[in-house]
């Protein structure tokens, strides 16, 4: 089978657009893949922050761009039934459109620079030991 010009153009547009639209799941995945083998070979605090954070790194980026209209809607559909209460409405949409897309994020980022100083204070702490044999 020849493939068209076309269809190598359209081939290459769908791998590039897939790749870019979730490079950032691939990094989370890597590095939570990292992190947990590096968690069960040589368990560290550091390491579990590190895999914490990419965790819930992932999380806010699949929960922002799949999953936020749909909890949005069946949250508003299971609290409001018959009558409309703008009030509940509203608190909905602060929490689950404005609050969680924000601490997320800041989450997963406070976690992995926890761990980047836990992890260089694991280091200087042995290279103090070592100094002191």
């Amino acid at each position: 089978m020849s493939l068209t010009p076309d269809l190598k153009q359209n081939i290459a547009y769908t791998v590039f657009f897939t790749v870019t639209h979730n490079l950032p799941v691939f990094i989370y995945g890597a590095g939570i893949a990292v992190f947990a083998l590096l968690a069960v070979i040589k368990p560290r605090r550091s390491f579990i922050f590190f895999l914490l954070g990419c965790i819930i790194l992932l999380f806010s980026f699949e929960y922002e761009k799949h999953m936020l209209d749909g909890i949005k809607e069946q949250t508003i559909n299971a609290l409001i039934t018959i009558q409309e209460h703008n009030t509940v409405r509203r608190i909905i949409n602060i929490v689950l459109v404005k609050a969680l897309p924000f601490l997320l994020p800041l989450s997963g980022w406070s976690l992995i620079l926890g761990g980047v100083y836990l992890f260089n204070r694991e280091q200087s702490s042995h290279r103090q030991s070592k100094a002191k044999r």
